[in-house]
């Protein structure tokens, strides 16, 4: 019955992590901004902010473990500064603030995006990192936290998972916000390329082995399977029964719409309908290798078409596929 402090329960990914953490017999502790937060009654509630981790060592002390997996997740310019603040200054607050309540170890999610896109053809590894950046968008934000959370003071095991998919997305996540697009048909286009997507199930197994087998100082990808955006477009397509689209766009040119939506955005506000760092990655094949987390944490991903499937029933049943 060790307590873990949990950061995230009310997201996507920490909910299922939630769920998992107490499926597996620990004790939580979860952190959320909103005090009335629609959480699991079994879990101790700590009301608090990221960006101002100050008071966090008190709400931590008695506390084995600590798995990090909140972070502001967007795209939208307007974001950028609080996603900033959230997902790298925010984590080394909260590291902190675990070492001086004298937690034992820590996983903190990461992001694939932290490995970067495959090259000739071979998928990313934990052996890859991207090329240094002066952008201060989401992905940097990831790359950033991680150089964080290696050199805090508590032992700390990464988990970078690639494009979560699964129900319980309301917000949704970029990833999620795919997915709902098609059900709902608003996809008029689409584009070469491909990804890595993986059931957010499964993702949230991984930071309990995380928890339990993972080595201090060590990144794991929790990847699932590389598919192309063709293979995501006709499985979507098989279990919605709408039609795939069959207005193709370049590269070139959805990066032209992306940099001009950007200027939209950045003049008058809004969320942008087609995301410059969204149109970037769709250049690359984000494919990535799980080969390390099935080794030493025994970790295994299921089949991506049951996830979305899970992700599809769910946007229906709660009312958003119209």
């Amino acid at each position: 019955m060790d307590e873990v402090f949990l950061t995230g329960a009310s997201g996507f990914v920490g909910g299922h992590v939630l769920q998992a953490l107490l499926d597996a017999g620990f004790r939580v502790r979860a952190l959320v901004r909103d005090p009335d937060a629609d959480v699991d009654e079994r879990v101790r509630l700590v009301s608090g902010d990221l960006r101002r981790c100050g008071k966090l060592a008190t709400a931590m002390r008695g506390c084995r473990y600590l798995v990090h997996v909140a972070a502001a997740y967007s795209f939208s310019p307007r974001d950028r500064q609080a996603v900033w603040e959230t997902n790298v200054a925010g984590t080394k607050g909260l590291l902190e603030a675990a070492h001086i309540a004298g937690v034992e170890k820590a996983v903190v999610t990461s992001s694939s995006a932290a490995v970067g896109p495959s090259h000739d053809g071979i998928p990313a590894s934990e052996a890859d990192h991207p090329h240094p950046s002066t952008r201060r968008d989401y992905h940097a934000s990831k790359v950033e936290e991680e150089y964080v959370a290696l050199s805090a003071r508590v032992p700390t095991v990464l988990v970078l998972p690639t494009a979560p998919v699964g129900p319980g997305d309301a917000r949704p996540t970029p990833t999620g916000r795919i997915v709902l697009d098609f059900v709902r048909g608003r996809m008029p286009a689409v584009v070469d390329g491909g990804m890595n997507l993986v059931p957010v199930e499964d993702v949230s197994r991984a930071h309990i082995l995380a928890l339990q087998l993972g080595s201090p100082g060590e990144r794991y990808i929790l990847g699932g399977e590389d598919m192309t955006f063709d293979d995501i477009w006709r499985t979507l397509a098989r279990l919605t029964s709408r039609p795939v689209p069959r207005v193709r766009l370049s590269h070139s040119l959805v990066l032209a719409m992306a940099h001009i939506d950007e200027v939209r955005c950045r003049l008058i506000g809004g969320t942008p309908v087609v995301p410059l760092e969204g149109a970037r990655m769709s250049a690359e094949l984000m494919y990535a290798s799980s080969a390390r987390a099935a080794r030493e944490l025994g970790w295994w991903a299921s089949p991506v078409e049951g996830a979305l499937e899970r992700a599809v029933n769910w946007y229906r049943r709660a009312g958003m596929a119209v």
